[in-house]
C-alpha cells in the first residue's frame, strides 16, 4: 500500500486553517460599458436589417424581396464594420491610456 509522507515544507489543514487568506477580486472581468456596446451592437445587428428588409420591401422596393434582402444583408455587414471599428478604436485607447509611449516593438 502506498501512503503519503507529509514533507515538512507542506502544511497541514489544521496549519492552514489559522492563516487569513487575502482577498479575492470579484470585479468582473470584462467592464461594464464593453458589455453594453456589445449588447447595443448585437440590438442594432437584429433591428436594422429585418426593420429595413419589412419597411423597403413594400415601400421603396415596390414588393421586389431580392432588393430588400440586399439591402438587409448590408445593412447586417455596416452594423458589423462599425462594431469592429468601435473594437479597434477602444483597444487602441486602451493602449494608450497606460501612459507609455509606444515603440516600434508594440506596433
Amino acid at each position: 500500500m502506498a501512503t503519503r509522507r507529509i514533507v515538512s515544507s507542506d502544511k497541514t489543514i489544521l496549519e492552514k486553517d489559522g492563516q487569513t487568506e487575502e482577498k479575492s477580486n470579484i470585479s468582473p472581468a470584462v467592464p461594464k460599458h464593453v458589455i453594453f456596446k456589445l449588447l447595443g451592437f448585437t440590438f442594432a445587428m437584429i433591428v436594422f436589417p429585418i426593420g429595413s428588409y419589412f419597411v423597403t420591401v413594400n415601400t421603396v422596393f415596390k414588393g421586389n424581396s431580392s432588393y430588400a434582402g440586399a439591402l438587409a444583408a448590408l445593412l447586417a455587414n455596416v452594423v458589423l464594420i462599425a462594431y469592429v471599428i468601435v473594437a479597434m478604436n477602444e483597444d487602441e485607447s486602451e493602449r494608450n491610456s497606460t501612459g507609455k509611449p509606444e515603440s516600434k516593438k508594440d506596433r
